[in-house]
């Protein structure tokens, strides 16, 4: 097989590898946060990264109605709706609607989904900086690449719903 083929399919499994890595970290991740949390802020029901990520979302754009929260994470109403309506029952946010619209609801976090999100946003801002200074040796001509692939292949996996 030519050179360029090989490289291709080094490529690729090295793609794989990376995604079976990064699931690990994600799940190492996830349960420290989630350990963490717990250690802050009582937790009775159980979470996972997207209930965070929906209160992350309503924290950044309070109020913010379900189909915007779908809209910005890309995720289906539906899904949003599950996850807000346990995330209601666990105390973490509230619904309110606006003085000069009362048909549509909006989403607000409660004080414990304040903690929460502050908690989250301190979480992001360590893992941003982690990843800035593991990226920081590329020269600006090598970012570009790196970062023509990713749009690629995030658009790529966005038109491919798997």
């Amino acid at each position: 097989m030519e050179q360029y083929s090989m490289s291709r399919y080094h490529i690729h499994e090295l793609f794989i590898k990376f995604l079976h890595q990064m699931e690990q970290y994600e799940d190492k991740e996830s349960s420290a946060f989630l350990e963490e949390l717990r250690k802050t802020v009582t937790v009775e029901a159980p979470m996972n990264m997207t209930d965070i990520h929906v209160i992350a979302c309503i924290g950044h754009n309070e109020p913010i109605k379900l189909t915007s929260i779908a809209d910005k994470m890309e995720l289906s109403k539906g899904n949003i709706s599950k996850v807000t309506t346990k995330l209601l029952k666990a105390g973490w946010l509230r619904k309110t609607q606006l003085n000069d619209n009362k048909k549509e609801i909006f989403f607000r976090l409660t004080p414990s989904g304040k903690k929460l999100f502050i908690g989250h946003e301190e979480l992001h801002l360590k893992a941003q900086e982690q990843f800035l200074q593991f990226i920081n040796p590329y020269k600006e001509a090598e970012l570009e690449i790196i970062k023509s692939f990713l749009v690629e292949l995030t658009k790529y996996y966005g038109k491919n719903d798997l």
